[in-house]
């Protein structure tokens, strides 16, 4: 719960109805800070196919991956303020509610003098498990008037050696994850959050992805995720985390380009090497299964290690990175071709953990410093943003930290 304010009772409370519309945005912009908003509780009965909106986290953490996804950050155009993000965030919320159980987004959601509205793309289409997830940018803070309010592991990431980075497909004010089992909800869901946000904020990138019919394998062959820790290590569950951070959590995503074309005249016993895996089964050099766990201390009769010493799964495992881990949650992308006839190819890679600085950005520092699959990528995106805990009905995204 945001914190009791001394000032609140002073404060003019908007209904859902003002709010969306001019006057609405004037006067809760004006507060200073957003007022307490009371939302209808619209949850409906869910049917099959249907991720629930609401709990102590938001979908698209802890759910299981669906086969598309649709990544997109916005930022803030030069009139936002504390209010008008807030009222945005809340129009989001209340669209996200309605296009999770496959329905149409009501009119009244528009933007104040849009003369759009839902088209009706979705009749008769299921929600294929449809998750929005929402997160904050280092940036949106600023833009917002909260700077004191960030927290002080949501900096922007540190340059590793590799980074190649594309700026404007790095960073933005807001994020939204659009999780979904059919490509065509997820790409109307992102039309529908662009539109409503028309005004406000605009697009500044988006990236589509997708899984293996069976979700394990990435585009060079090798099995993906091995190893995860349990999802719920990724939440923020620090007892100093502020009220709007708790059960949320801390993304990093990373646009990562594979040099497909190299990679496939490599020995397969090369391959595998780079990685400390087996293509076949992903199971590690040192045997077993693929959930084996990696011996990282056998040794050959030459004594030469089996798990070469800049192999992929040595460097990244906790073991070598003070225990540091997270939970990662990726997803495949091919955009075609680039202009010197190279595939456009890779992984939208995504690192959830409950705080960078002990997860990722250790763990990528380790593998700036030789991991021998990093010869065969290319780091072209970059991104970090703050997830915040999970909405209650009647609530929105970071209402705590809007209202607080």
């Amino acid at each position: 719960m945001p914190a009791a304010d001394p000032a609140a009772g002073s404060r003019r409370r908007v209904s859902r109805r003002s709010l969306l519309t001019a006057g609405g945005l004037t006067a809760l912009a004006g507060a200073g800070t957003a007022a307490a908003v009371a939302l209808r509780d619209e949850d409906g009965a869910s049917g099959p196919g249907t991720a629930p909106f609401h709990g102590p986290q938001q979908a698209g953490i802890l759910t299981p991956r669906q086969q598309y996804v649709r990544l997109a950050a916005f930022d803030f155009g030069a009139r936002t303020d504390r209010g008008r993000a807030a009222a945005l965030l809340l129009r989001w919320t209340s669209a996200a509610e309605h296009l999770v159980r496959g329905e149409a987004v009501p009119a009244g959601l528009e933007p104040p003098g849009s003369r759009a509205a839902d088209t009706g793309a979705l009749a008769g289409t299921a929600p294929a498990r449809l998750t929005l997830t929402f997160g904050l940018g280092p940036a949106f803070f600023d833009r917002t008037g909260l700077t004191a309010a960030r927290p002080a592991a949501l900096t922007p990431l540190p340059a590793f050696g590799e980074d190649r980075l594309d700026a404007a497909r790095s960073d933005g004010d807001l994020l939204v994850q659009i999780g979904a089992d059919d490509p065509f909800v997820a790409a109307h869901a992102l039309r529908v959050l662009q539109r409503l946000a028309r005004g406000e904020a605009g697009l500044r990138w988006t990236m589509a992805g997708f899984t293996a019919a069976d979700g394990r394998r990435n585009l060079m062959g090798q099995v993906d995720g091995t190893n995860n820790p349990d999802p719920a290590k990724a939440l923020v569950a620090a007892p100093d985390a502020p009220a709007w951070l708790a059960g949320g959590s801390y993304v990093v995503i990373r646009r990562i380009r594979m040099l497909l074309d190299h990679w496939d005249t490599l020995p397969p016993a090369h391959r595998e090497q780079a990685l400390g895996r087996r293509a076949a089964d992903g199971a590690p050099l040192t045997g077993g299964g693929e959930r084996t766990p990696v011996d990282l201390a056998a040794t050959r009769p030459d004594g030469v290690p089996v798990i070469a010493t800049n192999a992929h799964v040595r460097l990244a495992a906790p073991a070598s990175n003070d225990g540091a881990a997270m939970v990662r949650r990726s997803w495949s992308y091919h955009d075609g071709l680039r202009a010197d006839g190279t595939p456009d190819a890779g992984l939208l890679f995504l690192a959830w953990q409950p705080d960078p600085r002990t997860g990722f950005i250790p763990v990528q520092r380790r593998l700036s410093q030789g991991d021998a699959l990093s010869r065969y990528l290319v780091h072209e995106t970059s991104a970090l943003f703050a997830v915040p805990g999970g909405v209650r009905p009647g609530g929105y995204v970071a209402q705590a930290l809007m209202e607080g």
